[in-house]
C-alpha cells in the first residue's frame, strides 16, 4: 500500500474529493475548499492510500502536542470489509506510535439513529485496535458523537473546548 501526502497544491484527484463527499454526512463535512486551506494553515496530515494507482482511502490527522486528532478516515465503499481499513489504521498507529490520539465517531448509543449496525461495527473496530471510550459526548446538529482515545492520559470536555477553540481560529461556520 502506497502512502501519498496530500497538500492543497497537489490535490488534483477528483476521486479523493468524491470519497470525502460521500463517506461523511454533509453536516460532518467542512466544505472542500475550506478543508484544503486548513490542510495548509493547520498543518494537517492529509494522507491518501493507494494500491498502485487505485485509491483505497485517506486519513486526515491534526497533529497536536497533547494528542493527535484523527479527524477523517475513509475507505472507498466498495473496498470496505476487505481488511484495507485495518491496514491503513495500523500504518497510522505506527506513524503516531507513543503519542496519544483521539477521534470522534457517531455514537452507537444514540437512539434512534439511521445506522446503528454501522456504528457498532465502527466502535468495535476501534476498540480492537487499542482505542477506548472516553465517555465524552458531543453533538453536531442531530448526531451524537462519542470521543475515543488511544494512549496515555484522559480526554475531557475541557480538552474538547481547547481543540475546537483552535479550529475556530482557522474556520468555523457562522451557524454553529
Amino acid at each position: 500500500m502506497k502512502e501519498t501526502k496530500i497538500t492543497s497544491a497537489s490535490v488534483g484527484d477528483e476521486e479523493l474529493r468524491q470519497l470525502y463527499q460521500t463517506a461523511f454526512p454533509e453536516n460532518e463535512q467542512i466544505p472542500w475548499d475550506d478543508l484544503m486551506r486548513l490542510v495548509e494553515e493547520m498543518h494537517l496530515d492529509f494522507t491518501a492510500y493507494y494500491d498502485g494507482d487505485a485509491l483505497i482511502g485517506f486519513t486526515i490527522v491534526y497533529p497536536r502536542p497533547s494528542f493527535n486528532w484523527y479527524w477523517y478516515f475513509a475507505v472507498k465503499e466498495e473496498l470496505r470489509g476487505k481488511g484495507l481499513g485495518q491496514k491503513i489504521l495500523t500504518q497510522l498507529i505506527e506513524k503516531y506510535k507513543g503519542q496519544s490520539c483521539v477521534l470522534d465517531m457517531e455514537s452507537p448509543e444514540q437512539n434512534p439513529c439511521p445506522n446503528p449496525e454501522q456504528r457498532l461495527r465502527r466502535r468495535a473496530f476501534y476498540l480492537r485496535n487499542g482505542f477506548r471510550d472516553t465517555h465524552v459526548y458531543r453533538r453536531y446538529d442531530d448526531i451524537e458523537m462519542t470521543i475515543m482515545m488511544m494512549g496515555n492520559g484522559s480526554f475531557t470536555l475541557e480538552d474538547w473546548d481547547e481543540i475546537t477553540a483552535e479550529l475556530k481560529q482557522f474556520w468555523w461556520p457562522k451557524d454553529l
